[in-house]
């Protein structure tokens, strides 16, 4: 399933593995695995980054209603330091690329999609988090896009386990012709194999 390929860590920022509102309590417990395929090829790695607006009104539609809610998780009420990259995989930033993202989906814009298929990519594989917010909607974009999905299952995580493995088992089995899941250890001996 190869071919040119770019790994997508989604969102391991620090506003989700610390003590914050939006914190995703088992993002800890796949960090290993998202490392060992980031240390793998931190070159074909993409680190995306969910920024939230300075403030409500900065956003429209449903957007606003939803940071009204979340009012202390936007720019002017938070720590900046927070939409940093968790320091495990901050490190890897260069050769790693980062990709800053105002909604759920990488996708919207087209920039991301412009730069892969600059590089002729054909193949992503998917970590990060959450597995039933932020990499669904990358996952359904890549599909809609084209491109052949790889999802690493112990290297994706949730705030929820039950739409955690919900959404794995949905996207494995209605979308079992463009994507497959995977676990890391498969990946990075596939990944080995094939270059």
């Amino acid at each position: 399933m190869m071919g040119i390929w770019r790994h997508l860590c989604i969102d391991m920022q620090r506003m989700f593995a610390e003590d914050t509102l939006w914190h995703v309590e088992w993002m800890n417990r796949v960090l290993p695995q998202v490392e060992a395929a980031v240390e793998w090829s931190p070159d074909k790695t993409v680190f995306t980054r969910f920024m939230p607006p300075q403030n409500a009104a900065q956003v429209a539609g449903a957007w606003r209603k939803y940071y009204h809610k979340w009012e202390d998780m936007t720019l002017e009420r938070m720590d900046i330091g927070l939409i940093d990259l968790i320091p495990e995989l901050k490190r890897f930033v260069p050769p790693a690329m980062v990709f800053d993202k105002a909604t759920y989906s990488p996708w919207i814009g087209g920039r991301l999609h412009e730069d892969l298929s600059r590089h002729g990519v054909e193949t992503l594989v998917i970590s990060g988090g959450e597995t039933d917010v932020c990499v669904m909607a990358t996952v359904l974009g890549a599909v809609d896009l084209g491109y052949k999905v790889a999802i690493l299952s112990d290297a994706v995580c949730s705030g929820a386990d039950d739409t955690h493995d919900a959404a794995l088992k949905l996207l494995g089995d209605r979308f079992s012709i463009q994507l497959e899941v995977v676990s890391t250890e498969e990946f990075l001996r596939s990944a080995s194999r094939n270059g």
